[in-house]
């Protein structure tokens, strides 16, 4: 079965941003690109639906080699991507935001509600556009949250894919126990990668700056590609990396795009096998 990704789309600059990353992945994993476009009344279908088959359209020519399907369908943002990506048995959502006010009025009031209704991965981009290459380097940062490593089968497919350079980060930490819990998190991560053939590198934060900011600036002095970061939701966050960790990453201002995972209630996470 064809793999698909699913690609909210509301004809701005950003969702548009959004299939262009799409397309880049379906390229290298073999998948199909699915447009959706949500309405808030059936009244609205009709025009709706021939507006999107015309952006469907300048797409599919736009784009050679990827395939495009689209649906339009009544519903609401904050309700109904998850249903139609576990509907269409999607393996990933590609969703463009406009940065930090973008990201409130979309999830960040809603305590990414979004995100944390969905078991199918997000990648978020803003207007920063994908290299033609697409992900050479991936930054992925592990904390003190066993749930963390559950994202490293994603990350490990995702650098085959693109033949990229994994980046494990982890935050300085001065107490004894809590600095083992970190090395034995990044040894089991670079055991990972090793097992894999994929290169990498193991660094700790600078311990001048907060984890998410130090994430931020390495990602940028290194010009990351993509972000890898779990949804751990609400408060589970705060006190060890403070409670905007996750928004902050989402929304930064270097506009790199950062892919989303939620914990899974076993195992670990594998949503397309190399």
């Amino acid at each position: 079965m064809e793999r698909k990704i699913l690609v909210p789309i509301d004809y701005t600059k950003v969702s548009e941003n959004a299939v262009d990353h799409a397309q880049n992945l379906a390229l290298h994993i073999g998948a199909e690109v699915y447009l959706l476009h949500l309405v808030s009344r059936a009244e609205h279908l009709s025009d709706a639906k021939t507006r999107m088959q015309a952006f469907k359209e300048h797409m599919s020519s736009r784009y050679e080699g990827v395939k495009f399907l689209s649906t339009v369908r009544v519903g609401s943002i904050f309700d109904d991507i998850s249903d139609v990506a576990a509907e269409l048995e999607v393996v990933l959502i590609v969703m463009g935001t406009h940065g930090m006010r973008g990201f409130q009025f979309l999830v960040g009031s809603n305590a990414l509600r979004i995100v944390s209704s969905s078991r199918t991965p997000f990648i978020i981009v803003q207007e920063k556009g994908i290299k033609e290459n697409g992900y050479d380097d991936i930054v992925v940062p592990l904390d003190l949250h066993k749930e963390t490593k559950q994202k490293l089968s994603l990350v490990v497919n995702m650098a085959k894919y693109f033949n990229a350079r994994v980046h494990l980060i982890s935050p300085h930490e001065t107490d004894e126990f809590l600095q083992n819990t970190l090395k034995r998190n990044l040894a089991f991560a670079s055991q990972k990668m090793k097992e894999a053939g994929i290169e990498h590198k193991v660094v700790v934060a600078d311990k001048d700056k907060d984890f998410d900011d130090a994430i931020i600036s390495y990602s940028v002095v290194h010009d990351i590609d993509l972000i890898s970061i779990m949804n751990l939701k609400e408060n589970s966050l705060a006190g060890l990396l403070g409670g905007g960790y996750t928004q902050k990453v989402v929304t930064n201002e270097a506009q790199i795009a950062v892919m989303l995972i939620n914990p899974a209630q076993t195992g670990h996470i594998d949503i397309f096998g190399v």
